[in-house]
């Protein structure tokens, strides 16, 4: 291939990188931050609560899936009190699939280790 192909290549795939990324941030806002916000809901807070209890990405993902499945007190990591000031959810209608990438977008925006700076 030659040099200026590659280059081409190359801007193509950055392009659609950044498209995805982009599709994956406005489906996050839209089916889960824009109710967040309307109700005020603290998502950093949420995310912080889920990091310490289950520390990887893998269980938090699994915990909060299960959860928006079947959204029941019982199935929350969120104290009882946290239900007396905002709602309980409906149950997701959102495939398993898009549950999923929602629930990475999610756990990608508030991840904490994005703020850690590491002395060289």
């Amino acid at each position: 291939m030659c040099h200026m192909g590659k280059i081409i290549l190359l801007l193509a795939i950055l392009t659609a990188t950044m498209y995805a990324e982009s599709d994956t941030a406005d489906m996050l806002e839209t089916n889960c931050l824009s109710c967040h916000k309307k109700q005020q809901i603290p998502s950093s807070i949420i995310y912080r609560r889920y990091l310490m209890k289950y520390s990887t990405n893998a269980q938090m993902e699994e915990t909060i899936f299960r959860y928006l499945k079947d959204p029941k007190k019982e199935n929350s990591i969120m104290p009882p009190q946290f239900f007396l000031k905002f709602p309980m959810r409906e149950k997701s209608n959102l495939d398993d699939e898009t549950l999923r990438k929602n629930i990475q977008a999610y756990l990608k925006k508030f991840d904490v280790k994005q703020y850690l700076i590491l002395d060289k």
